[in-house]
């Protein structure tokens, strides 16, 4: 925390003295104003390609493992698991018969059939159920 409020106050203090300087080389008639816009953009840039590289690095991904065994001892099919994980994501059973290209009513079979896998009597106890076994990422 300390080192992200470090450097956006450097970059900050940097913009500031920027400014500054190309106002009085403008005030001068040192430099024109089309320069001043052409460094202060650069320099906007070059900030922003800094801080899109570093934010990229710093992604936390929860590395939380899928547990295959687990799946495996409920007897959860493939079909069915990629269902489960459509439900969690919140899509209808009409949604997910659409992305998964079967009807609503496999949708419907396979959720039923998740229900009493996970013996549970709503979708969200069966997400709930899935995340607390590792089925599912949390």
């Amino acid at each position: 925390m300390k080192k992200t409020i470090l450097s956006f106050s450097g970059i900050i203090i940097a913009l500031l003295i920027l400014f500054q300087l190309s106002k009085y080389s403008y005030a001068s008639g040192d430099i024109s104003i089309e320069i001043i816009i052409a460094i202060v953009a650069l320099v906007f840039l070059g900030i922003g390609i800094y801080l899109n590289k570093k934010s990229l690095h710093n992604i936390n991904t929860p590395t939380l493992k899928i547990n295959t065994d687990q799946i495996e001892k409920l007897g959860i099919s493939k079909r069915e698991y990629e269902v489960l994980v459509e439900i969690s994501k919140g899509l209808s059973n009409k949604e997910i018969g659409n992305k998964l290209f079967v009807s609503e009513s496999t949708v419907k079979t396979h959720v039923s059939s998740l229900l009493v896998k996970l013996d549970a009597k709503r979708r969200t106890q069966a997400i709930q159920k899935a995340k607390k076994l590792h089925i599912l990422p949390s």
